[in-house]
């Protein structure tokens, strides 16, 4: 894949982790850390289903799979290296299911669906 289809994958990826921080930090800021979570878990997904939807109608440089585990990595990775070990210094975000596991599973699974529906069309 060349650089600037990389880049444009990545920017994708990076939009949706931005909109999931931004989720968390509004929602921690308006309500309790549960209902934060909550949307959190909605709201990621359903972001990185529209971010998908354009990737795929736009771009489609990678297949759904590759698309789905590129996504879901990057997101992985910005939130171990920058979220727990710079800003929070800790990886105690790691061990709730509602705060990261789930939302990483319901990441993948969305945009890999996606990716296939956009596919079979």
């Amino acid at each position: 894949m060349k650089i600037k289809q990389t880049m444009i994958l990545l920017l994708h990826a990076f939009i949706g982790w931005a909109i999931c921080t931004a989720t968390m930090v509004i929602g921690m800021a308006v309500t309790t850390i549960e209902n934060a979570l909550i949307m959190h878990a909605i709201i990621g997904p359903f972001g990185f289903i529209i971010l998908s939807i354009i990737y795929f109608k736009k771009f489609n440089y990678t297949a759904p799979l590759h698309t789905a585990i590129i996504f879901v990595s990057f997101v992985i990775l910005v939130d171990f290296f920058l979220v727990a070990l710079i800003i929070n210094r800790s990886l105690e975000m790691f061990t709730n299911l509602l705060g990261t596991w789930i939302p990483f599973a319901l990441i993948f699974t969305s945009t890999y669906i996606t990716g296939l529906i956009i596919k079979k069309r």
